[in-house]
């Protein structure tokens, strides 16, 4: 069964206005702190050096805001990823997501599966995770890491 490898890249963040937030459902009130990052296409080879999955247009939007009085710090990590005629055979690995404030890391954020139902077609997928305020305020940037999965071939 071929394997995917290990492939990971860097976004920087930086901060950003709070335009283009309404499509992630931030609370209306105050304006929020927004940092933003973007990473354009990269590849996932397989073991033997042939492209196996694409990702494209990650983009990382953190936001800090207020919830129902209660402050909050809240990173997205969105993309679209492509099966180069390759698909998992289970529900798949995810991917893992490490925040810096320079070279000190401050959170590791995990998912554990991808939506990629079928090979050769390009799948939209969306995440979000919780932060400490602390680390909202600190963050420079964000380690995607696309982890190593067994794949079949199609």
């Amino acid at each position: 069964m071929p394997t995917l490898q290990e492939t990971r890249t860097v976004v920087t963040l930086a901060p950003a206005k709070p335009a283009g937030l309404a499509d992630l459902g931030v609370p209306p009130g105050d304006t929020p702190e927004v940092k933003k990052g973007r990473a354009h296409e990269f590849m996932q080879l397989l073991a033997d050096g042939k492209i196996g999955r694409r990702f494209q247009d990650l983009r990382i939007t953190a936001i800090k805001t207020a919830e129902g009085g209660i402050p909050t710090a809240k990173v997205f990590i969105q993309f679209e990823v492509f099966g180069d005629d390759t698909v998992a055979p289970t529900a798949g690995v995810g991917f893992d997501a490490e925040l810096f404030a320079g070279a000190q890391p401050l959170a590791s954020l995990s998912s554990t599966s991808l939506f990629l139902p079928y090979a050769s077609f390009w799948y939209p997928n969306r995440f979000v995770f919780e932060v400490p305020l602390a680390d909202f305020d600190q963050m420079d940037r964000l380690e995607f890491i696309a982890k190593p999965e067994d794949v079949r071939q199609v």
